[in-house]
């Protein structure tokens, strides 16, 4: 069944879009080395199988990396070097991933192109267990482990010979946001982070859709469900697919999912945020490896989220500076408002007027680069 007991659900679900932007192609860069670096288990190399899906700047120097995590997971990325890159100078360094589901191929991969236009070194990567990273069971989330990716990526950019260990940041793209914020708390080294179109994946899975929140004995059936596929899981012997955010039907059953996250055509009487995740991974941004375009999550994926809460101590990340994005049309636009209004100064909230949630994702009239590359200028010098 696609539609759970609230559409909008799908929201939660999903994490990422991208519409092309108006870049204009020009000529390619010469080709620099950029394969300096301390950290043994890493991997730099030329990027031969380009499946980005908005439009590249060629300019922009990009290479396949690879870079494990203290888990030993090897995470896969895509290194975003400056225009005019020169290897002997030290620049400033962000990692980014997002949205839940997505792959660097689509929206993270745009927004860390556009910080290096701006002039720093930037990695766009997939979370572990997801797309080209590493993980033996494959699509299914853990708000541990891809906490502890941003850290892996930040050991990896602060090994290059050219990035300065003292000016690196990070960006998280809607359900990466937590992880990100909840990884510059403690992590030290993450001297800026920054959020755009956040969604809270713990609050999301373990309460639902604002609005629609679980009540404790619904929250109790969601538990039984999970125990039962735990159960088809350990039998089968692999994964089974399924809601990560599990809606309920009108009974109050938990709803399961067999097929893929989307539909490859919108059912009739879909509602507005439906349909921009339709038209974003089933359309213009489709790709093979994203699973909202193309698979679904783990059945068991709530698990971790039921117990692990994002953004607990935020007031410590002060007096390291924190920016959300949020636009005033985004259904999402409460997880902005709630993070903000926990997390201490500096801290600064930009609400873009006319944005919905998947905007932010990949429009570029709407996407505040000028301020957001500001605020990474501002703070990591």
């Amino acid at each position: 069944m696609f539609k759970p007991k609230k559409s909008v659900i799908l929201a939660a679900i999903l994490a990422g879009l991208v519409s092309m932007g108006n870049f204009s192609e020009v000529s390619a860069a010469p080709t620099v080395s950029a394969t300096s670096t301390t950290m043994k288990n890493c991997s730099i190399s030329d990027l031969t199988n380009d499946t980005r899906v908005f439009t590249v700047d060629k300019a922009i120097q990009t290479k396949f990396v690879t870079f494990r995590n203290r888990y030993g997971i090897d995470v896969a990325g895509h290194l975003y070097l400056p225009k005019n890159f020169n290897p002997n100078k030290k620049y400033a360094a962000i990692v980014v991933s997002g949205a839940f589901g997505a792959v660097k191929e689509q929206h993270s991969g745009l927004y860390a192109q556009e910080f290096a236009k701006a002039g720093f070194v930037s990695v766009a990567f997939d979370p572990s267990f997801t797309g080209e990273s590493g993980g033996n069971v494959r699509n299914v989330a853990s708000p541990d482990i891809f906490t502890e990716d941003f850290s892996a990526a930040i050991d990896f950019v602060g090994s290059l010979a050219y990035v300065d260990r003292e000016k690196l940041g990070a960006m998280g793209i809607c359900g990466l946001s937590g992880p990100a914020v909840t990884a510059a708390i403690n992590d030290v080294r993450i001297k800026a982070v920054a959020v755009s179109a956040m969604y809270d994946m713990v609050d999301s899975i373990r309460n639902h859709y604002q609005g629609d929140y679980y009540t404790p004995q619904q929250r109790e059936t969601v538990k039984k469900y999970l125990a039962d596929m735990r159960w088809q899981e350990v039998d089968a012997g692999k994964t089974i697919p399924g809601y990560h955010e599990v809606p309920l039907d009108k009974n109050g059953n938990a709803i399961h999912m067999t097929d893929k996250l989307l539909p490859d055509n919108l059912p009739a009487g879909a509602d507005s945020v439906t349909k921009e995740f339709v038209h974003y991974y089933i359309g213009r941004a489709w790709h093979e490896r994203s699973i909202n375009s193309a698979m679904a999550w783990s059945s068991t994926t709530p698990y971790g989220f039921f117990n692990f809460p994002f953004d607990m101590h935020v007031e410590e990340l002060s007096p390291r500076p924190i920016m959300l994005i949020t636009g005033d049309k985004a259904h999402s636009k409460y997880h902005s408002d709630n993070l903000y209004a926990q997390a201490k100064s500096p801290k600064e909230i930009i609400v873009v007027k006319g944005a919905t949630h998947t905007d932010l994702y990949d429009q570029l009239d709407k996407i505040p680069f000028d301020r957001l590359n500001k605020f990474f200028k501002d703070n990591l010098k």
